[in-house]
């Protein structure tokens, strides 16, 4: 599985690790390292240092990940492609406008999948 940090962008990530994927996403929204600290609780030095390579708990990560509008996504590698193209097709459509920091980039991007492409639930 691949590890992403969801939202709009498309291009280059798969060249990315979560750490530059988390800086680019915070420039991206014009927010200072400091900014982060008011929206998510974490002091300016602890996400400074997880930006810089450190190795964040999950909780943290998605406590981050809310912080820049985005989602932390394992995409099943037999996923991917299609996870991909339906976000390349976004940004073709001239669909890729950044999202506001409250907005939620992701509603309904996966609506149009088949029924046989969906996850099935655990009984």
């Amino acid at each position: 599985m691949s590890c992403y940090l969801a939202y709009n962008e498309t291009q280059e990530l798969p060249n990315m690790n979560l750490h530059d994927q988390i800086k680019r996403r915070r420039r991206e929204l014009g927010l200072t390292q400091k900014a982060m600290e008011s929206r998510i609780g974490m002091t300016r030095q602890q996400y400074q240092r997880l930006e810089a390579r450190g190795n964040p708990r999950l909780d943290s990560l998605h406590l981050v990940a809310q912080g820049l509008n985005a989602e932390l996504m394992l995409i099943p590698r037999e996923k991917l492609h299609a996870v991909r193209q339906l976000l390349e097709e976004n940004d073709i459509q001239g669909e890729h406008t950044p999202p506001a920091p409250d907005e939620d980039p992701w509603h309904g991007l996966l609506d149009g999948l088949g029924q046989g492409d969906e996850p099935k639930e655990r009984e």
